[in-house]
């Protein structure tokens, strides 16, 4: 019977495996470890067949990682839809929570802000404390170095009389 499947193989092509389908409409397929014509032997593969084929209008997540842990061989068995409602399940679930505590953080921050116990707005230093023209305004016409950086000076014309 192998030595049958195996040349229909060899006339036909490549067989493919139907493993699933996910709620994308994606297909996924398993092809056996098998011989070419010429004998080589190709070993197994696992495909997808997107449900929109076009490579530009792929985004991220259209294949779920429980089909993207099976392709690329992260798991043997493929998933089931049981185990992928699950896990949407939990995924929404985590998101609500989070959605939880990042609401909750914004109320303690302006709590605190409203207290006096943080500053209500964020320092923002320009450049580096360790350089020469730290805190300067003004650049300086003459070059100024500190350890391994060198800042060139600035020269500007002076004004006609």
């Amino acid at each position: 019977m192998i030595r049958i499947a195996a040349a229909l193989r060899r006339t036909f092509g490549v067989v493919r495996e139907h493993v699933g389908t996910d709620h994308f409409g994606n297909k996924y397929y398993n092809i056996p470890k098998q011989k070419t014509w010429s004998g080589r032997v190709v070993g197994a593969k696992r495909i997808v067949e997107a449900a929109n084929p076009i490579e530009f209008e792929y985004v991220e997540g259209s294949i779920p990682t429980e089909w993207d842990a099976w392709i690329r061989g992260r798991r043997k068995e493929p998933p089931s839809m049981e185990e992928m409602m699950k896990n949407e399940r939990s995924r929404q679930l985590v998101k609500l929570k989070a959605e939880e505590v990042e609401e909750n953080d914004k109320v303690l921050q302006t709590k605190e802000i409203e207290e006096g116990l943080v500053a209500s707005s964020r320092t923002v230093a320009k450049g580096h404390a360790s350089a020469a023209n730290f805190g300067k305004e003004d650049i300086s016409e003459e070059p100024t170095s500190t350890a391994n950086t060198f800042q060139p000076g600035s020269w500007v014309p002076k004004p006609k009389k």
